[in-house]
């Protein structure tokens, strides 16, 4: 399935720049393409050094980290 969270080893302090948009090559993060339309890419900072899952069909209830709704998508 082309909507499979992402996973990344993160470090804590560190800043992240979630995908809004869908369209970055660089999923599940920013890469500018968004440039010219609506979306905005959500900045995150994780407290934790540690593994999370990103999500990438941009439906999460807790952006930009995964909370499985891509299994309800068709």
């Amino acid at each position: 399935m082309a909507f499979q969270p992402i996973p990344v080893e993160v470090k804590s302090g560190e800043t992240y720049w979630w995908c809004r948009c869908g369209r970055s090559a660089k999923q599940p993060f920013c890469d500018g393409t968004h440039k010219g339309s609506e979306f905005t890419p959500l900045k995150y900072v994780p407290a934790e050094s540690k593994k999370l899952w990103f999500c990438v069909c941009k439906k999460t209830g807790t952006a930009p980290l995964c909370d499985s709704t891509h299994r309800t998508l068709a």
